[in-house]
C-alpha cells in the first residue's frame, strides 16, 4: 500500500484497487462460483442467508482451494490489517449475485450493526468483482466518510433505502477489488440489465470480535487439515479466544452484501 491509498481509505472509508485480480484468478473464481449455484440449488446460501432477488453463497473458504488463497493473500491482508490493526480474522466468505432485472436495492447499513469503539474499527470488508460494476447493474453504492460519523444509518435516515444526497456509485471493471472499512454506510442497487450482477465478499473482523460464520464449527476437519498455517491464522482455527466467544454462534445479525 502506497501513502495515497493509506490516505484515501483511511479518509474516505474505501478503496478500489482496479483490475487487480490477474485473468486466470478472475476465471476460476468466477467458473467455481457458478458451479456452486447449481451444485446447491435452492439451497445456496443457507448456512448464513437467502435474500429474495439474489443468489447466495456462505462458507466458501470450505468449497474451494482458491477462496482461501485469496482470503489469506498477503497483499489484501495488509489493505485489511490498515484498517482492522495487526490482529484480525476472516469473519465470513460468502457470494451474492443480483438477479437480472431485480428492481430492489439494499438500504443502506454498516456490517453486522456495529460502530467503531475506544480500539478503533472493527470491521473490513472486500467486494470482489466477478462482473463489471456498473450504474444499471447493481452496483455498490457508498458515503464517502461516513464511517466516521459514529452512527448506523437506520437511526438518523427516514428511509435507509433511498438516495443519500452523498452517496456515489462504485463502478469498475470485473476484476476489481474493494477494500472497504465496513462501519461505511453502504448497500448494493437495483440490477435492471439482463445479466446477473455477481461478486464475492471476504469479510474480516478484528480479534475480539465474534466472527460472523464460525469457520471451525462450518469447515469440516478433513478440509481444515489441508490449509496452509498462514490460512489456519486467517481462520483463527487454533485460537482459544476466538472459540470460546464464537463457539455460541455461527450467524450474526446485520446486513452483508
Amino acid at each position: 500500500m502506497n501513502a495515497n491509498q493509506r490516505d484515501f481509505l483511511f479518509e474516505h472509508g474505501y478503496l478500489v484497487l482496479e483490475r487487480w485480480m490477474p485473468d486466470q484468478l478472475l476465471a476460476e473464481l468466477t467458473a467455481l462460483t457458478e458451479q456452486l449455484f447449481e451444485a446447491e440449488g435452492e439451497n445456496a446460501g443457507s448456512e448464513f442467508r437467502q435474500e429474495p432477488n439474489a443468489r447466495r453463497l456462505a462458507n466458501m473458504v470450505a468449497k474451494g482451494e482458491v477462496f482461501g488463497r485469496i482470503m489469506s493473500n498477503p497483499e489484501i491482508l495488509g489493505y485489511v490489517g490498515s484498517v482492522l490493526g495487526p490482529r484480525f480474522k476472516l469473519s465470513s466468505l460468502n457470494a451474492r449475485s443480483a438477479n437480472p432485472h431485480s428492481h430492489s436495492r439494499q438500504p443502506l447499513h454498516v456490517d453486522m450493526g456495529l460502530l467503531p469503539d475506544d480500539d478503533g474499527f472493527s470491521v473490513c470488508n472486500t467486494v470482489w468483482m466477478l462482473d463489471e460494476f456498473t450504474s444499471e447493474n447493481g452496483a455498490l453504492r457508498v458515503v464517502p466518510r461516513s464511517h466516521r460519523w459514529g452512527s448506523r444509518p437506520q437511526e438518523g435516515l427516514p428511509d435507509p433505502e433511498g438516495v443519500h444526497p452523498d452517496e456515489i456509485l462504485v463502478t469498475a471493471p470485473r476484476g476489481t477489488v474493494v477494500i472497504m472499512n465496513a462501519h461505511l454506510w453502504h448497500g448494493g442497487t437495483e440490477n435492471r440489465t439482463d445479466a446477473p450482477r455477481r461478486a464475492l465478499h471476504g469479510f474480516y473482523c478484528r480479534w475480539d470480535i465474534p466472527q460472523q460464520q464460525y469457520q471451525k464449527r462450518l469447515i469440516p476437519p478433513e478440509v481444515q487439515a489441508g490449509f496452509s498455517p498462514k490460512l489456519r491464522e486467517v481462520l483463527a482455527l487454533d485460537d482459544p479466544h476466538n472459540d470460546e466467544i464464537s463457539s455460541p454462534m455461527t450467524k450474526a445479525s446485520g446486513f452483508l452484501k
